[in-house]
This record gives structure tokens, sequence and C-alpha cells, in this order.
């Protein structure tokens, strides 16, 4: 039981104030319904270690997805709200501590997403050539930390590790022709180096089978309307065992879609695409090998079976190395230059916040951040998204979410259980942005540097040219600084 600390705010004159860290999706969607509290007057403060908002739907949404991208009309109009302010360019934990919030606000969520990614835990995943998806996914995106990323497109063929929608996002991007790339918001960067790719043949590799695939049905079915590839996917390796056939049989409609459309691509011969992409099923990557200069010469997978778990579930083996001996026994030598791993994301520690590392999220119930040795709620402490259940579900899901969090929240202000802050004007942490970060970016800095960047994109007949560095967007909106 949450302590009762001190009034109840939210009245015109004591608004319920609130920081939310991160400005992606589960941040708006709080931020949403938040200002839409009956009956009670609330006050947000956003706060974004980048200059830009949004999240992963800028950074993360393939370029050629620009339909998804649409959402950002729903938190244009959500930070239009008088009561709500954003502070970009301000990086928590540096510019602004816990102990700060806690003397403006009454209360702080924490929406900063999953910002890493998994390891495989196999041999030879450090060799140069091995990277994650996300970095490949935040280089052509633009992300500023991942610009000055390299990738070897030279070589001829590449291994995508994992059957999410990321992964299929990577290969899709992988195989697009260079007419393709330069009609979407991707980094000039990205577009000029894919734009001469050598790659020419990309594989995709799920430990399991057709049934259990993480990607949707759209994602899959776009593969087989590439201009620039042919997808080849085994008629054997996407055979149901009887387990899988069961399940199947129970599963969603989309699920039995994704399953006929795979049979569809099995059953399809190859048009002489200049690219080839493989689906593959059933096998695990057990090493990453090297050449003599320490570079990615092949990955070494393992033939899986499918069998039931003590709860049930199908899962692969062998799923390491040194399994081999419980699943069929059977190894495969891909010859590839490179290989992306995309076997999930994981949230990374915020300074002075409780952190669960074996699950890679904030410790919570309901959203409420717990204490780790306690296990009871901490006053004034929320998550939201991501960093709060997990790296799981789509844009969308994030909004019953974050009003899950929010009404806890609420129900906490109600009660009395938040803490008073010794500063709550709305002045007083203004001031308090403009010592610490002079250069932090409104969201009235942010409207413009996106007419900019939709101004750039014009006369190339692209949605946007994007400002790739912090520097590059700071001398945009001050243009007697220099870049």
């Amino acid at each position: 039981m949450l302590p009762l600390l001190m009034t109840v705010p939210g009245a015109p004159d004591h608004p319920l104030r609130v920081a939310i860290i991160g400005s992606g999706p589960a941040a708006f969607y709080a931020a949403e319904h938040l200002l839409k509290a009956a009956d009670r007057t609330v006050e947000v403060e956003m706060i974004d270690r980048l200059p830009t908002p949004y999240g992963l739907v800028r950074g993360g949404v393939a370029p050629d997805h620009q339909k998804i991208k649409s959402v950002i009309a729903i938190y244009e109009k959500i930070a239009a709200h008088p009561r709500f302010r954003f502070f970009g360019n301000v990086e928590f934990g540096r510019d602004l501590t816990r102990a700060d919030l806690t003397r403006h606000v009454h209360a702080v969520i924490y929406a900063t997403g999953a910002q890493t990614d998994r390891a495989l835990g196999i041999p030879g995943e450090d060799l140069v050539g091995s990277h994650s998806a996300t970095e490949f996914v935040a280089w052509y995106n633009g992300h500023p930390d991942f610009r000055d990323r390299r990738f070897d497109l030279t070589v001829e063929r590449v291994a995508v590790i994992g059957v999410g929608n990321v992964a299929i996002d990577v290969a899709r991007i992988l195989c697009l022709l260079p007419d393709e790339l330069r009609t979407t918001d991707m980094a000039d960067y990205a577009i000029e180096a894919l734009s001469v790719s050598r790659v020419r043949e990309v594989s995709i590799l799920g430990r399991r089978g057709p049934v259990q695939a993480a990607f949707t049905t759209v994602e899959v079915k776009e593969l087989g309307e590439l201009p620039g590839a042919d997808v080849i996917v085994r008629a054997d390796e996407i055979a149901l065992d009887p387990a899988s056939a069961e399940e199947l049989a129970a599963a969603r409609a989309a699920t039995k879609a994704k399953v006929e459309i795979l049979e569809g691509f099995a059953k399809r011969a190859p048009a002489g695409k200049p690219r080839r992409l493989h689906i593959r099923f059933l096998v695990s990557p057990v090493e990453i090998v090297g050449d003599e200069k320490g570079r990615v010469a092949a990955l070494r997978v393992a033939k899986n079976r499918l069998v039931k778990d003590a709860a049930g579930a199908l899962v692969a083996e062998p799923r390491l190395a040194t399994d081999l001996d419980r699943g069929t026994g059977e190894t495969e030598t891909l010859p590839v230059g490179m290989v992306f791993r995309s076997v999930g994301y994981r949230g990374v520690p915020l300074d002075g916040v409780p952190f669960d590392a074996k699950r890679g999220l904030i410790p919570n119930a309901k959203g409420r951040v717990l204490d780790p040795a306690a296990g009871e709620p901490i006053a004034g402490q929320y998550a939201s998204g991501w960093i709060k259940r997990g790296p799981s579900g789509v844009i969308g899901n994030n909004r019953a979410d974050s009003v899950e969090t929010v009404n806890a929240l609420l129900e906490d202000a109600a009660a009395g259980r938040l803490p008073e802050p010794a500063e709550p004007a709305a002045a007083a942490f203004a001031a308090l942005m403009a010592a610490r970060r002079p250069e932090c970016v409104t969201f009235a800095d942010w409207r413009r540097l996106d007419a900019i960047e939709v101004e750039r994109g014009k006369p190339l007949g692209r949605p946007r040219n994007k400002l790739t560095s912090v520097a590059e967007m700071l001398a945009a909106l001050d243009p007697t600084r220099t870049p």
C-alpha cells in the first residue's frame, strides 16, 4: 500500500504536474490520457534526449512505410494542448536528475522504450561484419547516434537472424532498388550506400516454423511484391509437424494467412530478379565463422526440430552449439559476409531508477515502479511502454499500456499518495531547463525543423530530407551557429 503523503493536486490553481521521460508512442499516449483527465487539471512536461520527438516512429519505422508514420498527426494534436510542453535535446541523468524532477513535479513516467538489442551468445558474434539489426535500422533512418556506423555493402551474401517485423524490414531494405530508395525519407548517406550495394542474396533465419514466426501478414506479403528480389522458401522447412498443424488449426486467421503466403512462395519459380531473398525456418545459428582478417566469412546453423516444453509450448532444439545432440544433429554452413541479429530488444537502466537487468525493464506493478528491496511502489514513479512490459506489440499496443499506467497515477493522485514538489510552478521548471540546457528544443522548434526537412525533400520528390545530426538541427534553428 502506498503511503498517504500530501494534498490532492489537480485544481486549476494547483495542477497535477507530470514529467514524461521519452517521446515515443507510449509517452504521447500517456500525455493524451493525462490531459483528458476528467475534473482534474494536469500539466505535462515531456523530455527527450534528442531534439526530435516520436521515438521509433521516426527512428525505427521503415522509411518505405510512410503510412505507418501517419500516426504522428495524433501526437501533434496532443502536443498542441496548452498544458503540454516538450523539452528536446535534454538528457535525463545528465542535464536533469530524478531529484530535480521530484522538486518540480508530482509524478514521473518513464517511457524510454527498449534501446538496445539482445545478444545471440554464440562464438564469432564480435567479428567485423556482425551487427545488430537495431544499429542498422537506426543508421538508415538517420538517428544521430548511428549516422557514422559503417556496414560493408560490398559483400554479396547477408544473413538476418530472426523472423520478426524488424528482421523483415532489414531484409527488405537490403533488397530495394535504387529508385525505390530515393522515394523514401531514408538518410541521404544510407541511400547513397545502399544504391551501390553489391548484396545479391539475403537469408532470413528462424529457429522455429512458419506457424510460430513473429512477422505480420502484411510484412511477409510485401516481400513477395519486391521488384528487385525473388523470394525463395523451402517446402520441407514449412511442412508442418503434427503439433504445428494442431497449433495452426486453433490459430487466428492472420496466422493461417501467413502460412498460406509462405506456401505460395514455396511454389514459385525464381523470375530472375537481381536479388534472392531466402526465408528459412527450423535453423539456429551456432557459430559465426571468421576469416584470417577477423571478418565474417560464414554462418554455421543447426537444423532444428520442434518439441513441446514443460508448459506445452513448441520450442526449437537445439538452441546452442552444445545442444546438437538434442536436435537433428545436422548442421549447415552458409557463406555470408555480414550477419544481422534481430532476436529482440532490451531496455537500458536509467540513472537512479530501479532496473531488472535480467528482464531488461523497470520493475513495476501496473505501471507503478517498484522498490526492488521492499517490493512496494515508489511514490510518484511510473513506467509505460516497452521499458514497462518488455519489447512486444506494435505502435497501437502502447495506448492501452499507457492508459493503465496513467489510471494508476490518477488513482494515486486522488488518494493523496503523490509527493508534493517544492517548486511546482511551470515557470520554475522552464527556468531550470534554460539554465541546465540552454540549447533545449521546444515543440515549436521541432515544428520548424519538421518544416525544414519537408521543404528539403520536395525538390527530390521525397516526403522529407532528414537532418541527421544534433549539430545540423541546432544550426538549422540558429543560422548563426556553425554545425
